[in-house]
């Protein structure tokens, strides 16, 4: 079943105002005539000494900040803790990164930026160098020092210092880091040359504070902050609502916003009523049926873009019926993925038919996404023996734009099915993500919808969390994609690397441990008293926030 991307885009753009909307996807302020464009990685890191453009909004001199600027942000979900190298959550990402900031980062293009380190440069294989930043304080008014970026990693990595942190895998190949001696300056360790490694803290990796976190218990950890972004923690009302206030002693500009609350409603219904009445400033996963509301509402608009998430079903490799490569490939047949996106998704999406997206480096352009036909599919459950299976699709709640309409669609077209039956347990996601990512291919149920986010734009790092034997959330095992990972993640050659990843993808949709459903689509409500564009890596950034003209 071929698609076209383009046609299903346009016709999102035009339902979500398509001048706003074209600027948002191209990450520009512009007006309507802005081009569309798509960011990716390169196969392997470049080497930087020079000081790269600051992300954010830091146009305006300090004395230009707004006396009184409050905001609030509305999520799906309230943050699983508030510790940002123990979870693997976006809802909680967006609420730890205006705390907390990484070694490098990414401007709303995509483009990698220096926010704690001012150089970055690789010594020899398995070995890269990031230069500390100096001037910068931590919350609690103490300096940052080499000594606690090097604590930070390892205390993502190495499964003896503090934690066995959830997130070894983002860092994937990294083995530990260690203070230059003599030098304000940091070593990082990786097995191989680990081709990608800077574009993973440009993504990955929050600094944390050696002795604050040593002085206190997890569970504290959980409950304070202290880090060295724009914002503070004032406030944590666990389930509640998380309150920052600005950083005055920021070492960039302090941002425009004065207090910043995050709130959560799971029902998008909710979420619209909150927007409308003046209540929030930003709320998430704006449903299709709800967008001409908010646009015509005059007080609030959408700000909308295709994102770097993938949402599909894992069906787990080692239980029975999914043990089975023919029953797998029968439940992608089964399913009109084109009636979901049309029906569910009022176009609000593009179909998928590999771990990788479209414009992801790795990308396998020859792989076709599964065409529905039933009769293929029931004669592939008989092939397989498991002829009469009963399976339940678990899904979260309000996580995902449209989550349990899209595994009911799911679930109904399997039930019909003459030798297959399908239900849907609907499930918190917290429970349901804590079972995914403790490490154990067992906790978790054998059938789930998900979603997964990569925003490094690279194949490597959906298919190594998700789909290789050791990984952190796997419910998948094949050696051959296990040895042309490997392969890939230890080479320096672009084109070879790149050929190895299709590969891996090919095998990946042969085989098929997901049923591939669709790219999501971010798709925001914003209060017109807010300056702000939606991002493709689904980060809610409010330091690029700034009072609208005339507000």
């Amino acid at each position: 079943m071929a698609h076209d991307e383009g046609t299903s885009r346009r016709k999102f753009l035009t339902a979500a105002g398509a001048a706003a909307a074209t600027a948002s996807v191209a990450g520009c302020t512009g007006g309507g005539g802005s081009q569309e464009t798509t960011t990716t990685t390169t196969a392997t890191d470049t080497t930087t000494t020079e000081a790269d453009t600051q992300t954010g909004a830091d146009t305006s001199e300090e004395g230009d900040l707004p006396d009184e600027f409050p905001v609030t942000i509305t999520q799906g979900q309230m943050p699983t803790t508030l510790d940002p190298q123990n979870h693997r959550s976006t809802p909680t990402d967006n609420v730890v990164l205006h705390a907390y900031e990484g070694l490098l980062g990414r401007d709303q293009k995509g483009k990698v930026v220096q926010k704690l380190a001012t150089n970055y440069e690789r010594q020899e294989p398995g070995r890269v160098r990031f230069q500390i930043r100096e001037g910068v304080t931590f919350h609690n008014g103490d300096q940052l020092t080499p000594e606690d970026v090097a604590f930070s990693i390892n205390r993502i990595v190495k499964k003896n210092v503090s934690i066995a942190s959830p997130q070894a895998d983002q860092l994937a190949g990294v083995t530990g880091a260690k203070v230059v001696d003599g030098q304000r300056a940091v070593d990082v360790m990786s097995e191989g040359i680990n081709p990608i490694v800077f574009s993973l803290f440009a993504t990955y990796c929050d600094i944390m504070q050696k002795s604050w976190v040593q002085e206190r218990s997890k569970s504290e950890i959980a409950q304070q902050m202290n880090g060295t972004g724009p914002f503070k923690l004032e406030q944590y009302q666990s389930g509640v609502q998380v309150e920052f206030s600005r950083y005055e002693d920021y070492w960039r500009r302090p941002p425009a916003i004065t207090t910043l609350t995050f709130r959560a409603a799971k029902e998008s219904s909710t979420r619209v009523n909150q927007l409308l009445e003046g209540e929030t400033d930003i709320i998430v996963n704006v449903p299709p049926q709800s967008i001409s509301r908010v646009r015509n509402a005059g007080a609030a608009r959408i700000s909308a873009v295709p994102s770097t998430r993938i949402i599909y079903n894992a069906m787990k490799y080692n239980v029975e019926p999914f043990s089975s490569p023919k029953f797998r490939r029968a439940m992608n047949y089964a399913v009109d993925l084109q009636s979901i996106i049309q029906n569910v998704l009022s176009g609000f999406a593009d179909p998928t038919s590999q771990p990788t997206l479209e414009g992801f480096f790795g990308y396998n352009p020859q792989v076709s996404v599964y065409p529905h036909n039933k009769s293929k599919a029931e004669q592939l459950v008989e092939e397989s023996g498991h002829a009469g299976a009963s399976i339940t699709l678990h899904t979260p709640v309000g996580r995902y734009l449209k989550d349990v309409e899209i595994a009911q669609a799911v679930a109904n077209q399997i039930d019909q099915l003459s030798n297959v039956s399908c239900s849907v347990k609907q499930r918190e996601f917290a429970t349901l993500a804590g079972e995914l990512t403790d490490g154990n291919i067992d906790t978790g149920p054998a059938f789930y919808l998900i979603g997964w986010g990569n925003a490094t734009f690279d194949a490597s790092q959906t298919i190594i969390p998700l789909l290789t034997s050791d990984g952190a959330l796997t419910s998948y095992s094949n050696e051959k994609v296990d040895n042309l990972i490997d392969q890939a993640q230890s080479t320096g050659d672009s084109q070879k690397r790149d050929n190895l990843l299709r590969q891996a993808n090919q095998i990946l949709h042969d085989q098929a441990p997901w049923i591939y459903l669709n790219r999501q689509y971010s798709v925001y409500g914003v209060r017109n008293r807010v300056e702000w564009q939606a991002r493709r890596d689904e980060r809610i950034d409010a330091y690029a926030m700034e009072p609208a003209e005339g507000q």
